[in-house]
């Protein structure tokens, strides 16, 4: 199953400047907000975390939410994603990959799950 998401830097960057730690926090655990260093990044973590859900076949909502899915980087700083146990169970998968790129104004995230 693959997702991919596109969004805006800068509509991502005045989400944030607008709501601030709630926005961060409601997305974001503190690890994730750790790794966050500039717009492009945060764009491309808010971006993988809709395609993920996309690659689910869920979308965010009910079945799964922001914070159900924790972004990571490898040593070699390439992104990686896990899901809560707790949510793991509803889904099939044992195989995943996470790529993101910035580009022109947008962050783009492709997640693959199988």
């Amino acid at each position: 199953m693959i997702g991919i998401d596109i969004v805006s830097i800068k509509r991502i960057s005045k989400i944030r400047d607008k709501y601030e730690d709630k926005f961060l926090n409601k997305v974001f655990s503190k690890n994730e907000i750790s790794l966050i260093k500039k717009d492009e990044t945060l764009a491309g973590f808010y971006a993988s975390k809709e395609a993920i859900s996309k690659a689910l076949k869920v979308g965010i909502g009910s079945q799964l939410g922001f914070r159900d899915i924790s972004i990571y980087k490898d040593e070699k700083g390439a992104p990686f994603f896990t899901i809560s146990k707790k949510i793991k169970k509803q889904f099939n998968f044992t195989t995943s990959s996470l790529s993101i790129t910035h580009d022109g104004g947008f962050a783009i995230a492709v997640a693959f799950c199988m």
